[in-house]
């Protein structure tokens, strides 16, 4: 169910997302990789290290495409794949820091910083309520645009 809004919250919150994305690009470009990369190496710098399994689940690609951009990572020296402490099988896929995310990132921590400071305490603790609870169904919906999107090409097949 959609919330009751004002007129201009629907073109409010395309802004903010269209904002959230041409960020995210702007820092990819400025990283010298591609969005989705960028992507993958700031989930791997929060998580400190992923299965390629693991990876493929939290960017929602496919193993195959999940291989090919671990290869370019790894070949770009920005990541490197390592035995697994506990399996054997399997392998790890570490951040090698040679990009200082904090650096890339800071310049929207400190805008943003600025935006939560008009904000007091108990409504900043709504906020990142807001953030933690969104994050989650942003990757639901991207899922679920993607199931759309892989079910039309089967049946244009």
């Amino acid at each position: 169910m959609a919330p009751q809004t004002s007129p201009d919250a629907d073109g409010a919150y395309r802004r903010y997302l269209d904002a959230v994305g041409l960020y995210g690009l702007a820092v990819s470009d400025v990283a010298g990789l591609h969005a989705t990369d960028w992507y993958a190496l700031s989930i791997l710098a929060m998580a400190g290290s992923l299965t390629p399994g693991e990876l493929a689940e939290r960017t929602n690609l496919t193993t195959g495409a999940t291989t090919r951009l671990i290869d370019r990572l790894e070949k770009g020296g920005h990541v490197r794949r390592v035995q697994h402490p506990t399996d054997r099988r399997s392998v790890l896929v570490k951040p090698t820091n040679k990009l200082n995310i904090d650096t890339l990132v800071g310049p929207a921590r400190s805008h943003i910083g600025n935006v939560l400071d008009r904000y007091n305490a108990e409504e900043q603790a709504i906020l990142f309520d807001y953030f933690t609870h969104a994050a989650p169904a942003f990757h639901q919906a991207a899922a679920e645009i993607r199931r759309t999107r892989d079910t039309r090409n089967t049946r244009g097949s």
